[in-house]
């Protein structure tokens, strides 16, 4: 029991220090240069290329991952939902690939 609520603590403590990183966004709804804001299918588009965009990233600074001049929650959901887009369907084919290998009788 003790080492579960250290484990607890230790998980708790991490959390808060991890999201008094994050701060607010300044530059949702201002337009970049261009008069460009990215909205839902943006985000859609942006989580759907988000690995490639991460390994880009690593090598060179003119590619981000995320794109601060958004709609906000719009883009944002847009990127969560293109990001789950991504891995479920990797996981998808996987798990049903398994369940036809299990359902073989041998």
């Amino acid at each position: 029991m003790r080492c579960n609520l250290g484990v607890i603590i230790l998980t708790a403590v991490a959390v808060l220090s991890l999201a008094a990183c994050a701060g607010p966004n300044e530059l949702i709804d201002v337009p970049a240069e261009d008069d460009y804001i990215a909205g839902f299918l943006w985000g859609l588009v942006h989580g759907f290329v988000l690995p490639f965009s991460f390994i880009g990233s690593l090598f060179t600074d003119n590619i981000s991952i995320y794109e601060v001049h958004n709609t906000g929650s719009w883009y944002d959901f847009g990127f969560v939902l293109g990001m789950g887009l991504f891995s479920g369907s990797s996981t998808s084919s996987v798990s049903s690939s398994t369940s036809r290998v299990r359902s073989r009788k041998y």
